[in-house]
């Protein structure tokens, strides 16, 4: 006794080439959207441990201020850009002006544009009128916009 096995027609027997090769480009697009969003999880949370570095220093030097308060008034702290601490402080002030700056160079990434060497820099300004101090911070953001980045922080001593 022989079987006859029902055919069916040829369409319909399963998956053809074109159909695995489309599925691969779909599951391939998805993929690099996942590392793509990755990538970008992974900018912006080190720019974001940037930015908290740059505030904790400038909360530093504030608190070393205020401690020197009348020094401060008195405007010892203010310093630009590009202007070097002293290398052999002669007061406190000059004395947290060079300590501060070796924290900026050893915490923040170089900035490429608007700082003297390419280096993280910083700048205070008092007003002895208010009693109040402005304090910026620049520095590179390479890893996420490659721009020069800046903290600008305004406190009352």
């Amino acid at each position: 006794m022989t079987r006859s096995v029902p055919q069916t027609p040829r369409q319909h027997r399963g998956f053809t080439l074109i159909e695995s090769l489309v599925a691969l480009v779909v599951l391939s697009i998805g993929l690099l959207g996942v590392a793509a969003l990755q990538l970008a999880s992974l900018q912006t949370n080190y720019g974001s441990s940037q930015r908290t570095q740059a505030t904790f220093l400038a909360q530093d030097i504030v608190d070393r201020m205020r401690v020197n308060r009348d020094a401060a008034i008195a405007g010892a702290y203010d310093i630009d850009f590009g202007q070097a601490a002293p290398t052999t402080p002669a007061n406190v002030a000059e004395a947290d002006l060079a300590l501060w700056k070796a924290r900026l160079l050893a915490t923040l990434p170089a900035s490429h544009n608007g700082s003297a060497g390419g280096m993280p820099d910083g700048e205070i300004a008092s007003d002895p009128a208010s009693e109040t101090l402005t304090i910026r911070i620049r520095w590179d953001d390479s890893r996420g916009r490659e721009l020069p980045l800046e903290l600008g922080m305004t406190v009352r001593l």
